[in-house]
């Protein structure tokens, strides 16, 4: 019995050594990832930056042919050209996204896609100005909408930073957690496709946010933001 009480210990002492490593590992490439970011996307890349994050990397098993070349080559002799591509390359291998911190332009593609929707509200009875909340707390950090009465609309899961790089994309993914959240809220279907009397999603069509009902094989009943003009009434 002693004997197994000790390897049961020695057990644990070595995962929470593997734990620990990991979570330096990754505390380590997500700064080392920021900085040759910011680096690159501020035009004042450190070759030195891209080198540790490549050793980093390699150090966990990641061989890809970037990171091999960056570990390999002496920094003196890689042109900056070079080394700006080798960098974009390994922050691919990395699986590196930019938070709305890192790339504020995401965050402003989410709120005008916010004020789009936000014409759709009244509709619902929603009424005052929605803004953006980024959700620190969450991991990964995304976003999720605040009513002007203080209710958090989250259902289902946030919005993701790389939602956000195409304007339609983002304007889609905000209609279906803004519609999910208020079901979850109320029980009460929104929109209403008036000649099905069927509920309607929001769906990217034609490189366009739209409400989708799947009546007679599918139509749309409007563009998101113009809910008003398919005949939706305005609720109080």
């Amino acid at each position: 019995m002693p004997i197994i009480v000790q390897r049961g210990a020695a057990l644990r002492r070595d995962t929470e050594l593997v734990s620990d490593a990991t979570a330096e590992h990754e505390a380590n490439t997500e700064e080392l990832g920021r900085r040759v970011y910011l680096g690159l996307r501020e035009d004042n890349l450190d070759p030195q930056d891209v080198v540790a994050l490549a050793c980093e990397l390699l150090d966990r098993f990641q061989y890809t042919d970037a990171i091999l070349e960056v570990v390999e080559r002496n920094p003196a002799d890689v042109s900056p050209a070079e080394m700006t591509a080798l960098a974009r390359r390994i922050l691919d291998d990395a699986g590196f996204d930019p938070g709305f911190d890192l790339a504020p332009e995401r965050l402003e593609t989410l709120r005008a896609a916010l004020r789009t929707i936000a014409r759709d509200l009244p509709t619902r009875g929603i009424q005052g100005e929605p803004e953006i909340e980024v959700l620190e707390d969450w991991f990964p950090v995304g976003a999720g909408v605040r009513l002007a009465d203080g209710e958090r609309l989250d259902w289902g899961g946030h919005i993701l930073p790389n939602m956000c790089d195409d304007p339609t994309t983002a304007l889609t993914s905000l209609a279906i957690l803004i519609q999910e959240s208020l079901l979850e809220r109320t029980r009460q279907v929104w929109p209403v496709c008036p000649r099905h009397d069927l509920g309607v999603h929001g769906s990217e069509r034609e490189g366009t946010a739209v409400w989708w009902c799947v009546g007679e094989g599918g139509h749309m009943l409007a563009p998101v933001g113009e809910l008003s003009r398919a005949g939706q009434r305005r609720r109080e």
